[in-house]
């Protein structure tokens, strides 16, 4: 009785510490930390069967890590054909209604750990990396657990235990089958609050983050910048004719044109690294950047104008740019260098301006077109054709 009050315990806290955990990672390392304690083991990881790359991602590597292991390793993938069991097998085990069943693994050998756990055996090829893998990483043995989330195999729980330490056995294969529905569980409540996180940060139409996310992100990087003088810049952008657009074509037309220039401001945005592209509001959207050097965003926002010239409805965006690269004097908050990148992206509206406006770079402004172009072909004739 004192092994199953000791395994009902593991199974609480392991869920209370997933409940508890803020982030994915948190609640990722919560799993398999739990897991690992839970079976007695020296070694845990949770991984992700991700269908598109048809890989397994490793998203956790928790406790005594070989050499080379990372604890949120960035790229580590096996292709799921060397681990069919995820993927062929054990589906069509629950697919007509059965339990995905976990299984044990031994440095000796897959049909060895099939008799001493007295797992089903999955047929020839099947196990043979995982036992390749714990040769290779100084592993005696190890139980894998399948992942199932709303009916679907999600990925898989992995514990091992050192060269010389008793293998795992029947009951607790059965036991890390238990623990991977708790972990399920816990990954489920945690996809929920992101979804709910992710809505909260992103606009609803152009799946671009919010104002929220920005002031969010503005403020963070605007106290990297006083911390070690990293570059932050804002580019503003105000989308022009949405108003006409409506009126002539409807609201519905005109939301097609917000959608279409949001792809051309990521698409845009992409090109500098961890920007990121926000619609604040109306007809209005920002690029927000740190590190980037000024003269890479301006050549960026310069693209972005030149795009957004060419969409077949609305007439070009008016665009103001504001960085702590340029002679804006002391940034010491996210108003600040907000109400710089508007009062140009206002002068560049005032102005009618082609190409954007930079705040602290008054002598350098393009010349402004006397009148805006009204057609995607005078568009295109005013700056030379693209392809």
């Amino acid at each position: 009785m004192g092994g199953d009050d000791a395994r009902l315990r593991a199974v609480v806290s392991l869920a209370q510490a997933m409940a508890a955990a803020h982030t994915p990672r948190g609640s990722w390392r919560a799993a398999a930390l739990g897991a690992c304690e839970a079976l007695g083991g020296s070694f845990a990881a949770l991984s992700v069967w991700e269908r598109g790359p048809g890989q397994l991602r490793v998203l956790v590597n928790a406790g005594q890590r070989a050499d080379g292991e990372e604890e949120f390793p960035e790229a580590e993938t096996y292709p799921v054909h060397q681990f069919p069991e995820i993927t062929e097998f054990l589906h069509e085990q629950w697919a007509g209604g059965g339990e995905p069943d976990a299984w044990v693994e031994t440095a000796d050998g897959a049909a060895d750990a099939g008799a001493a756990a007295g797992v089903r055996e999955y047929g020839s090829g099947y196990g043979r990396e995982r036992v390749a893998a714990l040769r290779r990483r100084g592993r005696g043995c190890c139980v894998v657990a399948p992942i199932v989330l709303h009916g679907r195999a999600w990925g898989e729980l992995y514990v091992a235990r050192p060269v010389g330490a008793p293998v795992f056995g029947r009951e607790d294969a059965d036991f890390a089958t238990v623990l991977a529905a708790v972990v399920a569980a816990g990954i489920s409540q945690t996809e929920r609050l992101e979804e709910v996180r992710k809505l909260a940060f992103t606009d609803p139409l152009t799946g671009l983050a919010n104002r929220r996310a920005v002031d969010v992100r503005l403020d963070e990087a605007v106290e990297r910048h006083r911390a070690d003088g990293a570059v932050v810049s804002l580019v503003v952008c105000d989308l022009n004719g949405l108003k006409q657009v409506n009126d002539t074509h409807g609201h519905a037309v005109g939301d097609r044109l917000l959608e279409r220039f949001g792809s051309v401001l990521s698409r845009c945005g992409a090109m500098l690294p961890g920007a990121l592209a926000a619609r604040l509001g109306g007809d209005e959207f920002c690029l927000l950047t740190v590190g980037p050097e000024v003269d890479d965003v301006v050549r960026v926002a310069t693209e972005l104008c030149e795009r957004a010239a060419e969409l077949e409805l609305g007439d070009g965006v008016a665009c103001g740019i504001a960085s702590t690269g340029d002679p804006i004097g002391p940034v010491v908050s996210a108003r600040r260098l907000f109400r710089l990148a508007d009062a140009a992206q206002y002068r560049a509206k005032a102005a009618r301006s082609v190409k954007p406006v930079v705040a602290g770079r008054d002598g350098e402004v393009i010349r402004l077109a006397d009148s805006p172009p009204r057609s995607p072909h005078d568009r295109r004739h005013l700056r030379g054709s693209r392809p």
